[in-house]
């Protein structure tokens, strides 16, 4: 018997039932037949926020960030190639704090950009400033317990 994880879709939001086994054949969500990874972040809104952080396995790692922001903008293509690195073994998603303040003070974002790394439900680890593509899969790779 193959253990599987609950992965919600960054397309309709439905949550997939995917075997350990298949996490690295491409799959597809149930419902709109998308592709459950894309190598790309997920914007996420209050809405749908709690459907990936509290209903998938996967851990999810989110970048607090504002389009005003220097240092975001510098790390946007960073953490969009940590997607490709990570995933599938994570979720990538982005929350824009400006469109989202609810979000970022239920968090307590004090200052962006800030990643956030949920498992479980529950944050494991955060870290304030810009960083590199490697340097986020370094971060975010031992806190996960993968």
């Amino acid at each position: 018997m193959s253990a599987a994880l609950h992965i919600a879709c960054p397309h309709c939001q439905s949550i997939n039932r995917v075997p350990t086994a298949k996490l690295m054949d491409h799959p597809n969500c149930g419902r709109c037949q998308k592709p459950l990874f894309t190598g790309e972040p997920v914007e996420l809104t209050a809405t749908t926020f709690a459907r990936h952080q509290e209903r998938s396995d996967l851990p999810l790692l989110v970048d607090f960030w504002a389009p005003w922001c220097g240092p975001c903008k510098m790390m946007a293509p960073q953490f969009q190639q940590a997607a490709r690195l990570l995933e599938p073994r994570f979720r990538l998603a982005k929350v824009n704090t400006e469109a989202e303040p609810r979000l970022a003070t239920q968090f307590g974002i004090r200052s962006i950009p800030t990643l956030v790394l949920f498992r479980n439900g529950r944050e494991v680890a955060r870290q304030a400033g810009a960083m590199g593509a490697q340097d986020i899969v370094r971060w975010a790779s031992p806190q996960a317990g993968n």
